[in-house]
C-alpha cells in the first residue's frame, strides 16, 4: 500500500479527502497535519511514501514545508494540492521540490491517481500549471530542444510520458546507465533542473502530437 500524509489547514477539506482515499484499497492514509511546520514533525515520525501538501497555509507554507522534507527526506514524493497556479505560487513550489502539482478542483478520483503515479515515480501536473511555469523559464526564438539528439529527444518524449528510467531502457533497448547519461544530457541542454521540469516542458511545447 501506499503510505499518504495529507498536509491542508481546512480540516472539512483534509478530513472528506482522507475519508475518500482510505477506500481506495492502495492507499493508507498514515498521518495527517494542519500546518506546515505540524506536516513536517508528522513526516518526521512516519516517513511515508507520498505527501498531499496544501500550498498556502496560515502556520508556515507548502513551500517552506516542502523544503524542509525534501531536504532530509529527499525519496518521499510531494504533491502539491492547491487552489492557486499563477506564477507567483507554481515556480517556487516546483523549484522546492514537489513533484507533482494538481489543482484543488481536480476530483478525488484524480488526487488518488495522482498519488499512484507519484509512487511510481510518474509526476502529474496540470495544464494551466504547466503553461504558467513556462513563463517562468528563459525562452528563446530557438527552442532549447532543437539542440538535442534524435535519442536524446526519445527519451524526452518518454519523460513527458511519466515513464521511469527502466521503463525508458526497456522500450528504446539500451541501458539504464545510458539511460541516465541522455537525462543528464537533456536536462542541460533544455536549462531545467529535474524531470518534473522537463515534463512539464514536453507537454508545453506540445511534443506529445
Amino acid at each position: 500500500m501506499i503510505r499518504v500524509v495529507v498536509v491542508d489547514d481546512h480540516e472539512i477539506v483534509r478530513k472528506g479527502l482522507i475519508a475518500y482515499l482510505q477506500t481506495d484499497p492502495a492507499i493508507d492514509v498514515i498521518g495527517e497535519a494542519g500546518s506546515g511546520h505540524e506536516g513536517e514533525k508528522v513526516v518526521n515520525d512516519m516517513q511515508p511514501d507520498v505527501v498531499l501538501m496544501d500550498l498556502m497555509m496560515e502556520n508556515g507554507t507548502g513551500i517552506e514545508a516542502t523544503k524542509a522534507i525534501i531536504t532530509q527526506y529527499p525519496q518521499i514524493k510531494i504533491i502539491i494540492l492547491t487552489s492557486y497556479y499563477d506564477d507567483e505560487q507554481v515556480f517556487p513550489a516546483i523549484e522546492a521540490g514537489a513533484f507533482s502539482y494538481i489543482l484543488k478542483t481536480s476530483s478525488a478520483t484524480e488526487i488518488a491517481t495522482a498519488i499512484k503515479k507519484a509512487a511510481n515515480n510518474e509526476n502529474v501536473i496540470e495544464s494551466k500549471v504547466a503553461g504558467k511555469m513556462m513563463s517562468g523559464m528563459r525562452t528563446t526564438e530557438k527552442k532549447p530542444h532543437d539542440d538535442l539528439t534524435a535519442r536524446e529527444l526519445e527519451v524526452l518524449l518518454c519523460i513527458g510520458n511519466g515513464m521511469t528510467n527502466q521503463e525508458i531502457s526497456d522500450k528504446l533497448y539500451i541501458g539504464i546507465k545510458t539511460v541516465k547519461t541522455h537525462v543528464s544530457h537533456i536536462l542541460a541542454k533544455l536549462e531545467v533542473s529535474d524531470r518534473t521540469q522537463a515534463a512539464v516542458y514536453v507537454h508545453h511545447n506540445q511534443l506529445l502530437k
